[in-house]
């Protein structure tokens, strides 16, 4: 069956990535989650000129030192545990913890288990 035919339309230079982003399409974070033995394993799951998610998988020990972003975010933590830093305050990371940052805000995070986050970027 032609991906016409399971419910994609025609988008121009055979664009799949833009064809499930039109009509949606849904992941196992679960399954996609890979906890490398140090440092961050990344994974964009959808992106446009206004959005990006991306699941994020730190091994234990691992920090990322305080930065900014020109766009809107949300931190969702979906599994482990670690700690936060938006503006001065710390925030304590477990799974179901919903994290707004303004754009510009500084932040930072350290992983004090294996941990996966869902960042959603927005403008």
């Amino acid at each position: 069956m032609s991906e016409e035919g399971k419910g994609f339309s025609k988008l121009p230079n055979g664009d799949k990535e833009g064809l499930k982003i039109q009509n949606g399409f849904s992941k196992d974070l679960n399954k996609l989650m890979q906890f490398p033995s140090e440092g961050v394993f990344s994974t964009v799951l959808a992106k446009s000129e206004t959005y990006n998610y991306t699941l994020m998988c730190l091994a234990k020990g691992t920090d990322i030192d305080t930065h900014t972003s020109t766009k809107n975010g949300v931190v969702q933590v979906l599994k482990g545990k670690g700690t936060f830093k938006l503006f001065d305050k710390e925030i304590v990371m477990e799974p179901g913890k919903f994290i707004f940052m303004p754009k510009d805000a500084p932040h930072a995070l350290k992983a004090n288990e294996d941990l996966a986050i869902l960042l959603c970027l927005t403008t």
